[in-house]
């Protein structure tokens, strides 16, 4: 391997990677197989693909070409050298409207060229759903397809000419007429021409074996078509000519609800007389439960219309809606709400490998195709098929071209689980022969299929794509394996070197069971996290924007822990540097967890992995610098000495030694710490409102006692440096009636009798008693002290025991109204998952409200000062992937502030930004969405920004001052 990585580094201008981050990022793609590289080159150009190919033959070393990595039936692995494009050869080279062509590179992805191609109302017709991370090297590659194939066909349909480099290094220019075919073939097909002509089924969704069926004369012999959907085997792609095709300029979605799947399946082929654009079906399984939008039914197909003016395109749908049977109907013309319904659509690929239950279910069978006339009848087979065997999947897919995507519930851990996985495999791909259909109707044979290929084609058909194979790649040295002389679809499942034992964790992992090897499981590889641009208020993946590199991506993190608990390639366990440092980046911001469609939590991945990584041994100076915040602003509280901390960092040579102690970046500047607490400040007013109450009483009086009451949340960041954003928020819940307490500083005895019942509780004395603090724990959290944060969450409960109790009614559960939504956001989800064994944990995560959702609650009838303002900033992170934004929008537009927030993440991510190293990351972050946001605003605008972190980053980098919503409407409050 040292000899080959040499080589390679003579020939090659572009990155040849033999380390073990390299290789463990390219171990599997998003199928069930895995195999491991020896190295990674990313090429830079025509050239250095001929000189791998040089290299890798002398040394007879297979090479294995490699996109986006989604593919699902295998094809993008390989236990030799990989080829990733996605790095250089990624451009568009050229876009010749008038002609409606363009020339783009391998690595290319979809969107970029449907972005370039927009301005002229023109498009690539192909549009997987993976479309925004998918190269249009790995879609020839595949022969991919998408939602609109059946109005512009598949992306074989749309290439034009390919220029390829041969195993030997021949470089060829594929194209009609025979065009660069290599020497041989013409001879052989011609030898064949009768049972090319006979021998491929007549289908929209032909995608299994060599479209050798290209190359008959009455075809054009277009030696380019018949290249597309090879996998990788006949030749390595280093540019394409591919057509363009004219986007309506207006279009309609009609979804159409049916009873079943079934009934949904039977309608889908008579609604392509009408010419839609798309005939998507799926199922009521596969909706997740806060969906909005579609109309009644058990199934839906979305049907796509297109048209000159949003006129005509709404009537052609609704001449649809007319002509279907169905149950409800729906047409929508507006984009956003069109791109609603889509995002449904589409993240079914993600959605479908959990079942109803949380239970897991994979590919293998994942986009068979039959006649779409034929599509219920297959269906019912399918179904049947399924239960014979004991397995569930939920159907879904382009059911206008009869193309079925499924994801199954096989056990892929046992021997007996996989040796059912074979003979299901082996039992449907004879159901699909016998309606007609094609194994592969979308992402290719792979490993998954390529086995069964002669129950679709016979020996003789099979015998010869390995003759056409011999011609192309006399060595096998491209991507062996795949399509011609196949590994065994049962070989090389990516699962089987897992540990079988449940890993011992600290998290409670509870939809996972527990098993954080079943966590990590979770990464099938559909690569959102891969998306350049967000769209909303997404967040995913904050860092793999910054740095546009797979490590640094969520499915690059987790294939680096799938590798750690494996041990073949990460060999050190909880010790590796290389996962520490893949995960260096991540900045903890949770998008991955709503955003990503399998809901890949690598925040606590992250946590958990620091957690062991450190366990015993000396943590880097930002983890007790910025890890243990709370501790030292009490310190400082206690203390008094804030005005002198304050002073002290404002001295440059003093805030260079302690940021240097610190572990903090440079180039940050230190936040001030607030002279005087929330927390203190709300025990001074509540002694003044008890003195007040005291005098009404004896003036014989009603003392003001609010009816409804909320604890509210002394985070650390409000209460030792925002306290201001704590004052504002009692100023507007006492407006809206709700009265404000802090929590206990004491832990409360609650006495039981011996049958356990509460006899009463009791208030320990304050004297010689310190006072304490309730904590997230969200700073220990972050930085993986764990164990500490255990602790300290623990302490929390016990602070906060009586109010926790199960007896309670509904009634008397006093809320915890959080203001920082990251604190919020660990008290609902990080305290019950860490303290999985304490049931006062789900308790208290169940009264925590943000303050909006405490104004909704707890006050419904109040209304907030009118503002009549456009605002701008950036939805939390956590907000968005844990609690929600929907009330915060609703009480924004009561007070008439207009406009949307920008999705994204700050980049400062609490300790994240401030640590040595991350400045650069920190900053991209913030230029991704949130700066530009701002700085396109109108001059008047709100810039909100409910967290801290936020407000600091746009302090600091933006030169902007973020204000938190309850600061905003307490200011409405003073102009009423």
């Amino acid at each position: 391997m040292t000899e080959l990585q040499a080589a390679l580094r003579k020939a090659v201008r572009g990155e040849v990677r033999f380390d073990v981050t390299a290789r463990a990022l390219t171990t599997m793609d998003a199928s069930n197989y895995r195999r491991v590289p020896l190295g990674v080159v990313a090429p830079r150009d025509a050239d250095d693909v001929a000189a791998v190919l040089e290299v890798c033959r002398e040394h007879g070393v297979p090479v294995v070409a490699r996109g986006g990595g989604t593919s699902i039936a295998g094809q993008a692995t390989g236990t030799g050298v990989v080829l990733d494009f996605t790095r250089h050869m990624n451009r568009m080279v050229t876009l010749d409207p008038e002609a409606r062509t363009a020339v783009v590179q391998p690595g290319l992805v979809l969107d970029r060229l449907q972005e370039a191609a927009a301005p002229h109302g023109l498009r690539f017709g192909p549009d997987p759903s993976t479309h925004s991370r998918c190269t249009l090297g790995g879609m020839i590659g595949n022969n991919s397809c998408g939602s609109h194939s059946v109005a512009w066909g598949t992306t074989a349909d749309s290439v034009r000419e390919l220029d390829v480099v041969t195993a030997r290094g021949e470089r060829l220019r594929l194209g009609q007429e025979w065009a660069g075919a290599p020497q041989g073939l013409r001879a052989l097909v011609k030898g064949e021409l009768a049972r090319l002509r006979t021998g491929f089924p007549e289908l929209p969704r032909r995608i299994s074996g060599y479209a050798l069926d290209a190359l008959l004369p009455e075809k054009g012999a277009d030696v380019a078509r018949s290249f597309c959907g090879s996998e990788g085997t006949l030749g390595i792609l280093t540019e394409a000519v591919v057509g363009l095709v004219e986007a309506p300029r207006a279009r309609a979605l009609a979804v159409l609800g049916y009873a079943d799947e079934g009934a949904a399946a039977e309608a889908a082929a008579g609604l392509l007389p009408h010419h839609p654009l798309t005939v998507e079906g799926m199922a009521a399984d596969l909706v997740p439960a806060d969906a909005v939008g579609l109309p009644r039914g058990g199934a839906w197909l979305f049907v796509e219309t297109g048209g000159d003016t949003e006129g005509e395109a709404r009537a052609r749908a609704e001449a649809i809606v007319r002509a279907a049977d169905v149950v409800d109907a729906l047409v929508v013309t507006d984009a956003g709400g069109q791109r609603a319904l889509w995002r449904i659509r589409e993240d079914a690929s993600g959605t479908a490998t959990r079942m109803p239950d949380g239970s897991e279910a994979w590919p293998g069978w994942e986009d068979c195709a039959v006649p779409p006339a034929r599509l219920g009848a297959y269906l019912r087979d399918f179904r049947g098929l399924l239960t014979s065997h004991g397995l569930r999947g939920t159907p879904y897919g382009h059911f206008g071209d009869g193309c079925i995507h499924v994801r199954i519930d096989f056990d892929l851990l046992t021997e007996t689980g996989i040796a059912r996985f074979r003979r299901f495999s082996e039992e449907l791909a004879e159901v699909v022969v016998a309606h007609g259909g094609s194994l592969s109707g979308e992402h290719g044979d792979g490993q998954a299929r390529a086995e069964l290929l002669p129950k679709m084609y016979g020996d003789e058909l099979v015998d010869l794509f390995s003759r056409v194979k011999g011609v192309w790649d006399p060595d096998d040295l491209l991507n062996p394996g795949m399509l011609v002389r196949p590994a065994p679809l049962d070989a090389n499942l990516r699962f089987a070197v897992l540990p079988r034992e449940p890993v011992d964790v600290a998290f409670g992992y509870p939809s996972d069971g527990g098993d954080f090897s079943a966590a990590v499981r979770r990464c099938v590889g559909v690569a959102k996290c891969r998306t350049t641009s967000v769209t909303g208020s997404a967040v995913m993946c904050p860092s793999f924007r910054a740095t546009g590199d797979e490590t640094h991506s969520t499915r690059g993190r987790a294939r680096l822990l799938h590798e750690m608990l494996a041990g073949e390639v990460v060999t050190d366990g909880w010790r590796s540097e290389e996962v520490r440092d893949a995960l260096d980046l991540c900045l903890s911001c949770k998008g991955c967890r709503s955003d990503c469609p399998v809901e890949v939590d690598m925040a606590t991945y992250k946590a958990e992995f620091l957690h062991h990584h450190y366990a015993g041994r000396r943590r880097p100076a930002a983890h007790y610098s910025m890890g243990r915040l709370p501790v030292w602003l009490r310190w400082v509280d206690r203390t008094r000495t804030a005005p002198i901390v304050n002073a002290l960092a404002s001295v440059r040579p003093l805030a260079w030694v302690a940021k240097r102690l610190g572990g903090i970046a440079p180039e940050r500047g230190i936040p001030r710490v607030a002279t005087r607490t929330l927390s203190r400040w709300l025990r001074r007013r509540l002694r003044k409102r008890v003195r007040t109450w005291r005098d009404e009483l004896r003036a014989g009086g009603r003392p003001g006692i609010p009816e409804t009451s909320a604890f509210l949340w002394p985070d650390t960041f409000t209460d030792h440096l925002s306290p201001e954003v704590g004052r504002a928020a009692v100023k507007v819940l006492e407006a809206a009636g709700i009265g404000v307490m802090e929590p206990p500083t004491r832990p409360w005895r609650v006495h039981r009798f011996a049958d356990g019942g509460i006899q009463g509780v009791s208030v320990p004395s304050p004297i010689g008693r310190r006072r304490s603090r309730v904590c997230c724990g969200l700073t220990y959290i972050s930085t993986g002290q764990l164990d500490r944060a255990r602790a300290v969450l623990r302490h929390t409960l016990d602070l906060m025991e009586p109010f926790l109790l199960p007896e309670l009614e509904e009634a008397e559960q006093t809320p915890v109204v959080v203001l920082e939504p990251s604190c919020a956001a660990a008290l609902r989800t990080d305290l019950p998952e860490l303290l999985h064994d304490d049931p006062r944990a789900a308790r208290l995560a169940a009264r925590v409200l943000t303050f909006a959702e405490a104004l909704e609650r707890l006050a419904p009838d109040w209304t907030p000062p009118r503002l009549d303002r456009p605002v701008t900033g950036q939805t939390h992170c956590h907000q968005h992937a844990v609690l929600g934004d929907a009330p915060d929008r609703r009480v924004r537009a009561a007070a008439g502030l207009t406009g949307e927030l920008s999705g994204g993440c700050c980049g400062l991510a609490g300790n994240f930004g401030f640590e040595r190293g991350h400045y650069e990351v920190s900053v991209a972050c913030a230029e991704d969405q949130l700066l530009p946001a701002v700085r396109e605003s109108p001059a008047d605008a709100v810039v909100l920004a409910d967290g801290f972190s936020c407000r600091t980053q746009l302090e600091q980098v933006g030169g902007v001052r973020g204000r938190h919503l309850a600061e905003v409407l307490a200011e409405g409050l003073e102009g009423q």
